[in-house]
């Protein structure tokens, strides 16, 4: 990369990040005024008509909001899923969140296919980006979308920076954007389930759900790698049968 469009991506990168430092400030000082008095049952209770007031002006700020947290990466995604569950319900809630995850991934994944290193080298360096190329999981796709599921059925999990890396590894794009998208039910469904919960001042059950759902995901992942254990043991058995024919 020339010197010239290294200082352009920098310029880049420094624009991007002011615009969204603004879009965060915007969309907080919007709905900051709804969240007063969120901390009791009555105001829980007025929080919800005041965004059921804003109508479709409300759901487009909690879905920008989950957009922005996704591409931006490091923001957490839990308390944004219990909002949307507080606001719209388990279901609604869930649906929200899956096309701001499915919008935001999209945008993320062809964004950084189309511009490959370039893209990446501007945020991460050049020097993290040589380490990232000499990693296993660079170099075998399928680990990476093992470790993508894993990552995405955990709830609290810093998923979101792995979709930056899928972008520039040879990984079927219907296939992350399922991933992406799909995977990280278990941690939305119990997400939006508290928030609902929580909206009516139902605290066990909020407990129980995160309880529920972290010996729920503890099975599965378990399951997972059980199945790819044997199902490399089958390959390897494989192997050897070719190597002594």
């Amino acid at each position: 990369m020339n010197e010239k469009k290294r200082k352009i991506l920098k310029i880049a990168k420094v624009i991007f990040i002011i615009l969204v430092i603004i879009l965060i400030i915007c969309l907080v000082a919007k709905l900051l005024p709804v969240f007063q008095g969120i901390e009791t049952e009555e105001g829980r209770k007025a929080f919800k008509e005041k965004i059921s007031n804003l109508g479709i002006e409300g759901f487009f700020s909690i879905l920008g909001l989950e957009i922005l947290q996704v591409v931006v990466a490091f923001l957490p995604g839990e308390p944004l899923e219990v909002l949307a569950g507080m606001c719209y319900g388990t279901w609604g809630g869930m649906c929200l969140i899956f096309l701001g995850a499915f919008i935001s991934s999209s945008i993320i994944f062809f964004a950084v296919r189309k511009y490959g290193k370039v893209f990446i080298e501007t945020f991460l360096g050049k020097k993290n980006m040589e380490k990232i190329e000499k990693t296993k999981i660079y170099q075998h796709p399928e680990k990476l979308e093992l470790i993508m599921i894993i990552l995405f059925l955990i709830p609290g999990t810093p998923k979101d920076f792995l979709t930056y890396l899928a972008g520039i590894c040879p990984i079927n794009a219907f296939r992350f954007l399922l991933i992406a998208t799909f995977v990280r039910f278990p941690s939305v469904i119990s997400s939006t389930f508290a928030g609902e919960n929580l909206s009516d001042g139902n605290l066990i059950m909020v407990i129980i759900t995160y309880v529920v759902t972290f010996a729920v995901t503890g099975i599965c992942i378990y399951l997972l790698k059980r199945w790819k254990q044997k199902k490399e043991k089958q390959e390897n058995m494989k192997l050897q049968e070719l190597q002594e024919n």
